[in-house]
């Protein structure tokens, strides 16, 4: 440089001696840094709007989000998540207040209830356009306004402003692309247990009345209405009566609080059978008998089966029990309506002094149970739901019964198996059981509720409830429901075919795998406190 010589106005890299001008990507990658960090500071600020939607007042926003999505956020109650789209960006949608005067007018004109789905629609689509238009105010004013502080050169900033506009449209058209309107009938509810049979509404009516986007959205937000004004008094949940409800539970493993989350569940989705797909207990000893006396009060039918934690004593005891049906060796019972048929567990793993059969026996205990559900088939009982212990064994029946459930694994897997046979394999509802004091986190307590068509007896939808572990108190519900029965799909086949002999595999959505081993023998744990009751 010459001497003398005026340095460019903003190049702070010419200031200092040997230094260059920055590589191109670098300044690309800083101009793109500036303007995500302007856009998301802008949409702080001032990228929120309030609307009314029905009789509830609530601000929508939109905030930078990996997965997108729809937040619904009731406040104290908790707030509900939907797979509305795939996007950068992510609705949020805070319920303020419920607004007396609107709702007193739906209270003293109920004709006006039957209007509210065109009403909340047309609130929906004005607070979305007006919440739009901000929004891109509020992008550009705020890449611009940091573009200017960091370059100090017009240009610069109007290019990052204008970076910023294209960005959010294209984020738009993605929202818009990816938009999903069946995600009303998948929630996931987050906050007080108590309140998610209200917030996800009746699996009946959701799936009947499916092709009818804008009633679920009423619905949707009645419900939140009804939520948010009942902070004292949580609202009574009125299920279907067309629509059996039944608790699948599994893996207790000797954990005493999990009697009081079944009782809680079952009064609050008014289930009807309970079914415990096995490891009820831990060490399977006679001296653990007594931790199952709670279960004739748990206020519905219990369906059982024999884990490998669970011994020829466990099962015995269970046996005299009251409103407890025992299920081994293919045999079926019907309650509340519904043919279960089950098999215990050939494997007793905690008893040391005999070598694990593996999974050979688990085979062979599930042709049993795939041999005597055709048997009652061909009696003219069917069978509506298998149950197994180990995958391995549930596998056995794909192509003889609609739906198959197991446990054994600790973990979620929902799949339809080659057959037609719906597999669902259930986490652990005692969370692991004493022995999740071991463990530097909790594992999560899961059980799930299965809505059955009354007439079919088939499986049309299901929440998936996940509590925290010990010394936890969060509560997650999320509602599935199976493509096959969703209007405008074609039917899945009646589960026929011969019996396969596959080992287990792993998700619903993943690559087949094979499960792990056996669940190994507990070691005795000390004391642990009770999980919460939800």
């Amino acid at each position: 440089m010459r001497p003398g010589a005026r340095t460019p106005r903003g190049r702070v890299g010419a200031l200092l001696p040997g230094s260059s001008a920055p590589h191109p990507v670098a300044r690309a990658l800083g101009l793109v840094a500036v303007v995500l960090t302007g856009a998301w500071l802008g949409l702080l600020v001032v990228g929120g709007i309030r609307a009314p939607v029905g009789p509830v007042d609530t601000s929508m926003a939109l905030r930078p989000s990996l997965t997108g999505g729809t937040r619904i956020n009731v406040s104290p109650l908790g707030a509900l998540e939907l797979d509305s789209h795939i996007a950068p960006i992510r609705l949020d949608v805070d319920v303020d207040q419920l607004d007396p005067i609107r709702s007193q007018a739906l209270v003293e004109r109920p004709e006006r209830i039957s209007g509210l789905q065109e009403e909340i629609t047309a609130d929906v689509e004005d607070g979305a356009r007006e919440l739009a238009v901000r929004s891109c105010v509020a992008v550009v004013a705020g890449a611009t306004a940091l573009g200017l502080a960091v370059y100090r050169r017009p240009r610069r900033a109007l290019a990052a402003g204008g970076l910023a506009l294209a960005l959010l449209a294209a984020s738009g058209a993605s929202a818009y692309a990816t938009w999903n309107p069946k995600s009303v009938l998948e929630p996931r509810f987050s906050g007080l247990l108590s309140s998610a049979p209200s917030v996800v509404g009746s699996a009946r009516s959701i799936v009947t009345e499916f092709d009818v986007y804008q009633k679920e959205l009423a619905r949707l937000v009645t419900n939140v209405t009804k939520l948010y004004d009942a902070t004292s008094t949580l609202p009574t949940y009125q299920p279907d009566p067309s629509t059996i409800r039944a608790l699948h539970v599994s893996d207790i493993h000797l954990n005493p609080a999990s009697w009081h989350i079944v009782a809680s569940l079952v009064e609050q989705y008014d289930i009807d059978l309970i079914i415990d797909s096995g490891d009820t207990m831990d060490h399977g000893s006679s001296a653990e008998n007594v931790f199952l006396n709670p279960i004739p009060t748990l206020g519905a039918p219990y369906v059982w089966v024999r884990g490998n934690h669970d011994s020829a004593d466990t099962q015995k005891y269970l046996e005299g029990m009251r409103n407890v049906h025992v299920l081994d060796g293919g045999r079926a019972v019907t309650v509340a309506g519904v043919r279960v048929a089950g098999v215990g567990d050939p494997q007793f793993t905690p008893d040391r002094s005999v070598v694990p059969a593996g999974d050979g026996a688990e085979r062979a205990a599930g042709r049993v149970l795939a041999e005597a559900v055709r048997g009652q088939a061909r009696a003219g009982t069917p069978v509506d739901i298998a149950v197994a212990h180990n995958p391995v064994a549930a596998h056995q029946v794909d192509g003889a019964v609609p739906l198959v459930l197991a446990g054994h694994v600790h973990r979620r897997v929902n799949e339809v198996l080659p057959n037609g046979t719906r597999l669902k394999i259930e986490g652990s509802t005692g969370g692991g059981g004493l022995r999740a004091v071991e463990n530097e986190q909790p594992e999560r307590v899961h059980a799930s509720v299965l809505y059955l068509d009354r007439d079919t007896r088939r499986l049309q939808a299901w929440d998936e409830i996940t509590l925290g572990g010990l010394g936890l108190t969060t509560a997650e519900v999320a509602r599935h429901v199976p493509d096959e029965v969703l209007p405008g799909t074609v039917p899945a086949p009646s589960p026929t075919g011969p019996t396969p002999t596959a080992p287990a595999t792993g998700g619903s959505t993943e690559p087949a795998r094979p499960l792990p081993p056996a669940v190994p023998p507990a070691q005795p744990a000390g004391p642990s406190a009770p999980a919460p009751r939800p």
